[in-house]
């Protein structure tokens, strides 16, 4: 890593020559290594970065001995034998790009989809993938996380070194024809990026950067990252450029900000990646439990909005234990609220905050700073089962909950499996062995104890073994469901109407307020940039509802004046 002036990150390969450097301020001997060459003995400096030069060339392996400690680069680029073995040097002008003009797509033409790369066959397999992606009418791919974890499979969020493409999807050039070939077919490519933790194997850095992390705040991971630290504020800031500049990213997705504990340096990490790239489109989007409304207006384009799949999980499924207690009461009224405002939560005390306030007044944000969503890695993996909403609620009113978020002026996401009505789980996975990998499965089945269905020992035993092969196997999906063909033709018919009548005028979209209609059935309305007026009715339950609808004929759904049917989605747009 660099020393936090602003330089580079990493390894810098020039003119046959290698250049290393490491901030290790509490080591007290640092040597390279490049293959089997004799070892570099570094130079430090007052900031403890210990620096210096050796011969190489792209393709080479190289480590670092610490003190005696043998350690991978902690921002290599590419990782062949895991987080254990050498790393190898890598040229990032190899790689020829095919569609070197692709300037990405505004915002508010995004429909994102999330995916996990294993899942889907590695780099290779997400490529086979991109057409019928396409064809749904899906502007956006979003990978899971993917620096380099410990093992061959794993979410993503174990990673230890974030600049490193885990080898268990492909190589580093891989990922770059991924991405290459989504943009030919006019799709952008997202990354959720994890800044808030390190995972539990294979991390050295508390051994000789002890202060890379701040001791006396804690997160749910362990000690805080110090981002007080400018060494640190630039190893992070400089990961989230890499991927942008190097790989050619269109946007990034940062896991629960929420435990970066200097706000700051996010604010301060939009502003350079907006000043450092200008001639393409670049999103930013947040993962925050806080509900940040402020960090909206400092460089971020949007926030996962939890709030919204919260209170429609609570409607579609009757759920309401855990966190879903806090969407309990009066459901309806609270996603007439998310609609309307964003955030339900905007300062009420939460009990998942233990009572505290969460949450910022949000209401006059854009309808497009919020990204909504029914399922996601974590409301479907982090289920004991990883049952997705197809085995937990009525079709029916499922299908209305899809035309609901995929025409509502938020930014849809959908998750994959999602659009063929998939059923099989997506359950939480690692490759972790012996004392690590029994914490991990005793500590998932701990986590459940007590909920509905798994009340004592014996049945939190059903609870898959994380580090199980067959775990990760169970969570293979395909499109085979009877109903799949169904699924598809809905997600295509609602993504061409919003391609077509509500995307091209979201720029600039506000909201015209959302009301309950009884305990089942929501109606909202926005005023379109075009001054055109959005009217969306949805019915979850079994029972019609009632309200002053639009007496033109409906975009989706059936006519019927002033009735919003059971278990129907109605939509308009008005002039």
């Amino acid at each position: 890593m660099s020393a936090g002036n602003g330089g580079h990150v990493g390894p810098r390969l020039a003119d046959g020559s290698l250049a290393f450097e490491l901030w290790a301020p509490s080591a007290k001997a640092v040597s390279a290594r490049v293959e089997a060459a004799e070892p570099t003995a570094l130079r430090v400096d007052a900031e403890g970065f210990w620096s210096g030069a050796a011969a190489a060339r792209a393709g080479d392996l190289y480590r670092f001995d610490v003190d005696g400690q043998t350690v991978p680069d902690p921002a290599s680029r590419y990782q062949p034998e895991d987080v254990t073995g050498p790393s190898q040097l890598m040229d990032p002008d190899a790689y020829q790009w095919r569609h070197p003009d692709w300037t990405g797509r505004p915002w508010e033409e995004t429909v994102l989809y999330e995916l996990h790369p294993g899942i889907c066959g590695g780099y290779q397999g997400v490529r086979s993938r991109l057409e019928a992606i396409a064809a749904l009418g899906v502007t956006a791919i979003e990978l899971m996380p993917i620096g380099d974890f410990a093992g061959a499979r794993n979410w993503g969020y174990d990673g230890v070194m974030p600049f490193a493409p885990d080898s268990a999807y492909g190589s580093p050039d891989d990922l770059r024809a991924l991405i290459d070939d989504a943009h030919g077919l006019g799709l952008m490519v997202f990354l959720d990026v994890v800044y808030n933790h390190f995972g539990p194997e294979g991390n050295w850095l508390p051994s000789y950067a002890p202060t890379f992390f701040d001791e006396s705040k804690h997160t749910p991971w362990g000690a805080a990252i110090d981002f007080r630290k400018s060494p640190v504020r630039r190893f992070f800031t400089e990961n989230a450029l890499y991927w942008l500049e190097e790989f050619r990213f269109d946007g990034l997705r940062l896991d629960a900000v929420h435990a970066i504990l200097d706000r700051s340096w996010l604010v301060e990490l939009a502003a350079e990646v907006r000043a450092r790239i200008a001639d393409r489109h670049i999103h930013l989007v947040a993962e925050n439990e806080n509900n940040d409304a402020a960090l909206l207006t400092e460089g971020f384009d949007a926030q996962w909005n939890d709030d919204f799949h919260n209170a429609l999980h609570v409607l579609l499924t009757g759920e309401t234990h855990s966190y879903y207690r806090d969407f309990a009461d009066q459901p309806a009224h609270k996603l007439a609220r998310c609609l309307a405002e964003g955030f339900i939560y905007q300062g009420e005390p939460s009990s998942s905050h233990e009572g505290r306030p969460r949450g910022e007044p949000s209401g006059e944000l854009s309808p497009t700073a919020f990204v909504s969503f029914l399922q996601n890695h974590d409301q479907v993996g982090n289920r004991a089962l990883g049952e997705r909403l197809t085995t937990l609620a009525d079709p029916k009113a499922l299908r209305a909950a899809m035309a609901l978020f995929l025409l509502c002026p938020q930014i849809p996401m959908l998750f994959m499996g999602e659009e063929v009505g998939a059923r099989e789980p997506f359950l939480f996975f690692t490759d972790f062995h012996g004392d690590l990998a029994a914490a991990v499965r005793e500590g998932r089945r701990r986590e459940f104890a007590g909920q509905p269905g798994f009340s004592d020992a014996a049945d939190c035993e059903r609870i898959p073994d994380p580090n199980a092969k067959s775990t990760f196997e169970a969570s293979l999906w395909t499109a085979d469901a009877p109903d799949a063909d169904e699924w598809r033709a809905l997600v295509t018919k609602l993504l061409g109407l919003r391609r077509a009548r509500i995307a091209p005028w979201l720029k600039g979209c506000k909201a015209l307020g959302a009301v309950a209609l009884g305990d089942s059935a929501v109606l909202a309305r926005w005023r379109l940039a075009n001054g055109a007026r959005l009217t969306i009715a949805v019915n979850l339950g079994a029972a019609s509802a009632f309200a002053n609808l639009p007496e033109a004929p409906p975009l989706i759904g059936a006519p019927s004046p002033g009735e919003v049917p059971p278990f129907a989605a109605l939509a308009w747009i008005e002039p």
